[in-house]
């Protein structure tokens, strides 16, 4: 190329250089402004979710500045002075924890060696044949919540079909466990709201009525919401229906200790059923009895009638918490083994237990005191005949929300009340709360 041609493609060159240039400078404003033009999100279409029914009432709890909110939506143990309690047993297990200088190692998919047999042999008594047999599938899981959702994938799996039958009324989560699952759910009578009590032939009549081999979700005691337990005679009966049309007993164990004050005694209706020969599920939480709330521990164990049976059972649970969690979580395993393995330790544990469930029951003596005092023409013997954490008054949701809006109480909209969040102090002002909601509205 003659120096001449080369000095006339300069220009041109430069101009083609310019020009690309500056397309490079326009070009991140015309793709920005491209981006702003698409605002719709491809997931707008996804409806807002309800606020939970009990836990959003902690969050509107805690936006209420009045001085006399009171915060009984929760079941959670609270002191006198209305705060958090941890119990002395758990500190004193944490302390020999950490004095062992123990790893922080993935636990086995089934959990924590220790913590299952100590979860057993409390809920069955060491002594159990179904223990001694190894007839008992047990996998630590995610407290309550999470042991249900194991055990209703297990049925949606294993049990393809089946119904599970549902208490009227029962825990709100319960509902939403067994649906997410692909497990279909109905419900069989319960409370009764005119004597607010238990309504037992109801009950057996729709458990009569359900089809053969059904699921029936059971609470082992302390039943949320209505704080209404069968006696040992009608477990009797419940487990003849139960055992007479092959339905599945799947108990839901989350207030061991908190109905009568006895572990023991608590744990009378899945030991009552070992010795009749039934096959059952059940879930354990330890987030009442132990306070560890936040710890998520808990369990799922299926009681079988031979030890073959419950290895495969075993198996397949883990199949299925692998796939949602993968492994259980050490710490609150960890306190469970230390309390419930020491005798030493779980005698303090009892004593405790003893006593939380001893100032639930002077509130509630209290609280039936000053309703009487305020409106002595009304039964309120109820408050006195229900048991554990909670009193189902059986208001209606204009009712609760009086409650809440003039007398900053929360509440769950079905009328449950958690006096495990009350003090002897606060008695009188719920009852008048309780009374001028009842009369008025």
């Amino acid at each position: 190329m003659s120096l001449a041609a080369a000095k006339g493609t300069r220009p041109q060159q430069a101009a083609c250089c310019g020009a690309a240039r500056r397309w490079r400078r326009r070009a991140p404003v015309a793709v920005h402004a491209a981006a702003q033009v698409q605002t719709a999100s491809r997931l707008d279409a996804v409806e807002q979710a309800p606020p939970d029914p009990i836990l959003g009432v902690s969050e509107a709890f805690k936006k209420d500045t009045s001085p006399d909110k009171l915060n009984l939506g929760v079941g959670a143990y609270r002191t006198e002075e209305l705060q958090p309690y941890v119990l002395k047993v758990v500190r004193k297990a944490e302390e020999r924890m950490l004095a062992k200088d123990e790893n922080k190692e993935y636990l086995p998919i089934e959990g924590l060696a220790s913590f299952r047999q100590a979860t057993v042999e409390l809920l069955l008594g060491a002594d159990s044949p179904a223990i001694q047999e190894g007839r008992v599938a047990v996998l630590q899981s995610l407290s309550g919540t999470g042991s249900l959702r194991v055990g209703a994938e297990f049925i949606a799996k294993f049990m393809p079909g089946t119904v599970a039958y549902i208490s009227r009324p029962t825990w709100g989560n319960h509902k939403n466990i067994f649906a997410d699952a692909g497990v279909e759910w109905r419900e069989y009578s319960y409370f009764d709201p005119e004597s607010i009590g238990l309504d037992f032939e109801g009950m057996l009549a729709d458990l009569q009525a359900a089809p053969d081999g059904s699921v029936v979700l059971l609470h082992g005691c302390a039943h949320n919401p209505t704080g209404v337990d069968p006696t040992k005679e009608q477990w009797a009966r419940i487990a003849d229906v139960l055992q007479a049309k092959g339905h599945l007993p799947f108990f839901d164990v989350a207030y061991q200790g908190f109905a009568t004050g006895s572990l023991e005694e608590d744990a009378f209706a899945p030991r009552y059923f070992v010795e009749r020969g039934l096959e059952f599920a059940v879930a354990q939480s330890y987030s009442k009895n132990l306070g560890l709330y936040a710890e998520r521990v808990g369990a799922m164990s299926f009681v079988l009638s031979e030890a073959g049976a419950a290895q495969r059972v075993l198996s397949q649970m883990k199949r299925i918490a692998r796939a949602i969690y993968s492994n259980p979580p050490v710490h609150g395993a960890r306190i469970v083994a230390e309390v419930v393995g020491s005798e030493e330790m779980f005698g303090e544990w009892k004593g405790e237990m003893e006593m939380m469930a001893g100032r639930i029951k002077g509130v509630r003596q209290d609280l039936y005191d000053a309703l009487v005092e305020i409106n002595p023409d009304k039964d309120w013997s109820f408050v006195l005949k229900q048991i554990g954490m909670f009193t189902f008054t059986g208001m209606t949701p204009q009712q609760c929300d009086n409650m809440t809006n003039k007398w900053h109480v929360y509440m769950t909209k079905d009328g449950r009340l958690s006096l495990a969040g009350l003090s002897s102090a606060k008695a009188a002002y719920l009852a008048r709360a309780i009374d001028d909601s009842v009369r008025n509205y």
